[in-house]
């Protein structure tokens, strides 16, 4: 939807290889719909709308879809940070760590259950 609304988004990943992975699928994933997109520190990456990088190249984008383990800095700079949850029990904690940042940072953050 960010996307159709001509929004920017980065999407956060916390190493190479899973940025590089990442990269990958949005070619492959939606079958039949390329999600137009640039690796941070790529030649045109601003011009691209969906950046994939680092928490430390964070860069000015409207939506942040946070896939590492820290929370992002300054989220207030955003108009919207996403964090995914994982749902295995044991990958969780480094979720909890983040939504007590928020919200000692003076942030309510809203949750969504995603039903599998």
């Amino acid at each position: 939807m960010a996307l159709e609304r001509k929004q920017t988004i980065f999407v956060v990943t916390d190493t190479e290889v899973s940025g590089k992975r990442l990269d990958e699928l949005m070619w492959e994933y939606p079958q039949g719909r390329f999600i137009p997109h640039a690796k941070a520190g790529d030649r045109d990456a601003e011009k691209a709308p969906v950046t994939i990088g680092r928490l430390s190249g964070l860069n000015q984008a409207d939506l942040v879809i946070n896939l590492g383990l820290e929370a992002v800095l300054q989220p207030e700079r955003f108009r919207r940070v996403l964090e995914i949850v994982p749902c295995a029990d044991s990958e969780k904690e480094a979720s909890r760590v983040k939504y007590r940042i928020y919200r000692n940072l003076g942030i309510s953050p809203h949750t969504h259950e995603i039903n599998k």
